[in-house]
């Protein structure tokens, strides 16, 4: 931790402590740790240190100030104190650490025994391998950037639309995008990269993780890396590896770029959002290396087996859990996320495995102080808060539903209901109405909003689109270990045959699941997650688990585009952002019977028997856009049109009768399912007439 300086103009009166960061005539420096002394070393340009002791000491708090240190500077900290692992104390002056603020860190970790903190023969003492030589350095950044004039994007929930891309995945093949800057930030800020989410029609990106990481040893001994980057050791640093500017030798110029590319992506109407792992750090269990939160202040930044404090409470599956408990690190969550809404000026997060930020006494609990934290905060509370609501491995892990009012959910029910649906499993159409709807369930006996669903079909984590109606179990093999790795659970049906075909019947059938399932997402209430590729038609070779695959299995293939998938959701997008109707901020659940209504295929509204009959599989939904309609943020009223939904998950063609809504009112058909561009006929439809609808498909009619 470092000084406490002014943030943004935009926020008058607020202030954080910040990583290193040079002023006029030096920089200051600070760390929390339990050590007893505290060393600060310096690296120049030839890798030769220089130690200074920090002298200066308020609590767990060592700070001091250099004159005559500048941007670039490498740095780093070793801490001397006890070592004594049964009472969780691992301070070791032989490691070199890294500033748990560092807003820029250079090079890589190079693993051997040199990082561990305890001997290899005795882990009970600490060893005198000095780590310097495999570790990286913190860098000194300045981080002022001349910003755009233009405002952020600042969509409501309701009007936000994700698509979640991985920073080098996105253009690491992109042939409009030169080489140099492929798979970087510079290269998501690219002309061709912008152009293509801009005329797709999104609103956001999400970012998988983008905090500095370092791989597992095991990945790195097999040949590979943690590509997703859910291994995090720096909460203030932009991930290097995806810097066109370090790729070019100028190390400290991550931040610079990611600031642009931010700036850029602002300016072309797209607001970004990033997914952080606050549950464990990269420094894995309790034999694994030592790089920074461990040898500073072990029991502050991590939860630790009260039964036996050489070990860690794992409810993440990575070895370690940070410990929402504690005032350090919960103050360094904070920060974090104000550093990178103010400096970096992002607009939300996606907290990667959320429950285990709340569990204080073990337990999740709504009422946690990070959540009180977050709520009262008067930045961190305006900003799009998304929570991964299930951690692992523990009776209450699966908490969707249970976070308290600001935030959002990845709705896992969501994805698995509507899966099951489209692959015409029974008793569900009951489910797919409250899914469709926006999960009121779920959410409106706490008094959320429909917009607390995220709602997703397929994300990163799991097959793409093409893989969920392309494979019936997953096939990764290319991870090296034997197929074990990834959930079994896909939900997933290869449309006859496993994995690519030539027959021309499957390939049509796996376009039409694709296109129910993609409509379903963009027609719901809540806020629609699409995954980057999903409209190229992109494919993991039916890997469910990429987690390791920097690669051709992960990186856009720009080359096999589907063209008319592309050009279906783009039409999908524009007609959910251009009517409100499929945008409530509120729930409408039948009780507004002139607002929402459900009806059978034979145009009689639907009965508690028909939403019970486990063979159901087909319903129509009629949606009032000018009754009772929500009001925008300037007090105008949403007033839109009416349409109607009919669904059709059976394997064979079904008549909708058209049910009587409002006197006089015809129907034409919006869009159909199951032609490849979701063209429908031009026609006029009335009250009493039958509407064909294909087999797994949906029919929208438009009122007039």
């Amino acid at each position: 931790m470092t000084e406490q300086v002014s943030l943004a103009p935009a926020l008058p009166g607020a202030a954080a402590p910040l990583g290193a960061t040079p002023g006029p005539d030096g920089t200051n420096f600070a760390v929390a740790s339990a050590a007893d002394g505290m060393l600060l070393c310096l690296f120049d340009s030839a890798g030769t240190e220089t130690q200074v002791p920090l002298l200066e000491r308020d609590g767990d708090i060592w700070h001091g100030f250099l004159p005559g240190v500048r941007p670039g500077q490498a740095y780093g900290y070793r801490a001397t104190g006890p070592y004594d692992a049964q009472r969780g104390l691992r301070c070791n002056p032989a490691k070199l650490l890294l500033d748990p603020y560092a807003r820029a860190i250079d090079g890589e970790v190079r693993f051997g025994p040199e990082l561990l903190g305890y001997t290899v023969d005795d882990v009970e003492a600490p060893s005198a391998l000095d780590s310097a030589g495999h570790v990286p350095r913190s860098l000194v950044v300045d981080s002022s950037f001349d910003w755009s004039d233009h405002p952020r994007p600042a969509y409501s929930y309701a009007d936000t639309i994700i698509y979640e891309l991985h920073v080098k995945g996105f253009t690491a093949a992109h042939p409009a995008v030169p080489e140099q800057i492929r798979g970087t930030y510079a290269g998501l800020a690219h002309e061709a990269a912008v152009d293509h989410l801009v005329d797709l029609g999104v609103t956001a990106v999400e970012l998988l993780p983008v905090h500095q990481s370092v791989p597992e040893r095991f990945l790195v001994e097999r040949g590979l890396t943690n590509y997703w980057g859910y291994n995090t050791i720096g909460y203030f640093a932009p991930h290097a590896g995806y810097s066109a500017a370090v790729r070019a030798g100028r190390p400290d110029k991550q931040v610079a770029e990611f600031q642009a590319m931010v700036d850029t992506l602002h300016g072309a109407g797209l607001e970004v959002i990033l997914d952080v792992v606050f549950n464990h750090t990269a420094e894995g269990n309790h034999l694994g290396p030592t790089l920074c939160h461990r040898g500073l202040h072990n029991p502050a930044y991590y939860r630790l087996d009260p039964g036996d404090r050489r070990l860690y409470v794992d409810t993440t599956g990575t070895g370690n859990s940070l410990n929402a408990d504690s005032p350090i690190s919960l103050q360094l969550i904070m920060d974090s996320l104000r550093y990178w809404l103010t400096e970096m000026r992002v607009d939300g997060f996606r907290f990667d495995l959320a429950p285990t930020l709340a569990r204080e006494d073990g337990s999740f609990d709504k009422m946690a102080a990070f959540f009180d934290l977050t709520a009262q905060d008067p930045v961190v509370s305006r900003a799009k808060l998304i929570a991964e609501p299930w951690d692992v491995g523990q009776a209450d892990s699966y908490d969707l539903g249970r976070f308290p009012p600001l935030w959002s959910e990845w709705n896992g029910r969501y994805r698995d209901v509507m899966r099951d649906f489209w692959r015409s499993h029974d008793g569900l159409i009951g489910e797919f109405a409250s899914r469709l709807s926006g999960s009121s369930d779920l959410y409106s006996a706490a008094g959320r909003r429909p917009t607390a669903s995220v709602n997703l079909i397929t994300v990163h984590d799991g097959f793409t689109m093409a893989d969920l109606v392309s494979y019936d179990a997953k096939h990764n093999e290319a991870n090296g270990e034997a197929n074990t790795d990834g959930t079994n659970d896909n939900r997933s049906w290869n449309c006859g045959v496993e994995g690519p075909s030539t027959d021309q019947t499957v390939l049509d059938l796996r376009a039409r699941q694709s296109r129910a399932m993609l409509t379903t997402l963009m027609l719901s209430f809540g806020v629609p997650t699409l995954l980057g590729g999903d409209e190229l038609g992109r494919t993991q070779q039916g890997n469910n688990n990429a987690y390791c695959q920097d690669n051709a299995i992960s990186w856009f293939d720009w080359s096999t585009q589907d063209e008319q998938l592309i050009v279906f959701v783009k039409k999908l997008i524009a007609l959910r952002r251009a009517h409100p109707v499929f945008r409530r901020r509120r729930f409408l659940t039948g009780v507004r019977a002139d607002e929402l209504r459900w009806y059978t295929p034979g145009g009689a509204e639907m009965t508690q028997a028909d939403w019970t009959d486990p063979g159901a599989r087909s319903v129509a939904l009629y949606l009032d856009g000018d009754d009772n309609p929500d009001r925008a943020a300037d007090g105008t009223l949403l007033v839109d049109d009416d349409f109607l939904l009919l669904v059709n998950a059976w394997w064979e063609p079904l008549d909708f009768v058209v049910p009587a809504t409002e006197t006089g009112r015809t129907w034409s058909r919006e869009i159909d399912t199951y032609d490849p561009n979701g063209a429908a006929p031009p026609d006029q439809i009335a009250a009493g007439d039958h509407v064909p609808v294909n087999p797994r498909s949906i029919v929208l009619l438009h009122g007039q």
